[in-house]
């Protein structure tokens, strides 16, 4: 999990609130890496560290580094797992290894980037031939969750100071990764999965993405608490009529996901 700009600080605890749903994209995409064995992997957006051990289990010879750009989300991985790994602090955006990787590992960080035509093709020059690039993102730009996001944020006494912290679509159509990674690839993977997502508990859709996509807006308005509160409620009663309580008291949150695994030449 790379930490995007303009944000402050993560929060584990809240993040693996739901980690059941998040960890099994995760393992979804371990499941596709074409290699029987690697020497060299790192884990790059690892946040709290929940898939390293599943890296070391299924690569029991390889050296797993896990890179972070926050403290926070690696005291995490350290506290727990850190005997999986090597961790380091770093952003993504600007991470090299010192030496050619087998497999470079990004479970849902790489959206946090941006400029994916230039990151893309670098992170795949850091692998050895016939390393692997494996890659989930979510890809929940255009559904309801992030449209009443951004909608809401636009639409209020807070947009002078919401407005400037939307992003653009971050993830780019699966095309253009094939597009992007053939020129040097053996093959290339990509494909999408829509997670639909049984929650529970008041507000659910508004917790999950508290901790992630909305987490800097709630930020920018910490000093303005009456703010927060009101752009709170508000989103929250749009996120409730998208996604209505069914009568066993269960929510469903669709939950779109996309996969890009490539090997290189």
């Amino acid at each position: 999990m790379s930490q995007p700009a303009g944000h402050k600080i993560w929060d584990p605890v809240h993040y693996l609130k739901y980690a059941d749903q998040r960890l099994r994209p995760a393992l979804d995409l371990l499941a596709r890496v074409p290699l029987d064995r690697a020497e060299r992997i790192t884990d790059l957006g690892c946040g709290p560290g929940t898939v390293t051990p599943h890296l070391a289990q299924a690569f029991p010879d390889a050296e797993i580094t896990g890179v972070d750009s926050s403290g926070v989300m690696l005291d995490a991985a350290r506290a727990a797992y850190g005997a999986s790994a090597t961790w380091s602090q770093a952003d993504a955006a600007a991470w090299q290894p010192d030496v050619p990787q087998d497999l470079i590992y990004a479970n849902a960080a790489l959206q946090w980037l941006d400029d994916h035509l230039t990151l893309f093709p670098r992170l795949f020059g850091f692998l050895k031939p016939g390393g692997v690039l494996a890659v989930q993102m979510p890809n929940q730009y255009n559904n309801p969750s992030h449209v009443l996001m951004r909608e809401v944020a636009e639409n209020g006494p807070w947009a002078d100071t919401l407005a400037p912290l939307l992003r653009p679509a971050p993830v780019a159509r699966p095309e253009d990764y094939v597009a992007w990674l053939s020129p040097k690839a053996a093959t290339v993977d990509v494909w999408q999965t829509e997670y639909c997502q049984v929650m529970t508990g008041e507000d659910p859709v508004l917790d999950w993405i508290g901790s992630t996509a909305l987490k800097p807006l709630c930020e920018a308005l910490a000093l303005a608490n009456d703010q927060r509160t009101a752009f709170l409620e508000t989103l929250g009663n749009a996120l409730r009529n998208a996604y209505p309580r069914h009568p066993d008291g269960t929510t469903l949150f669709p939950f779109r996901r996309l996969f890009i695994v490539a090997v290189k030449a």
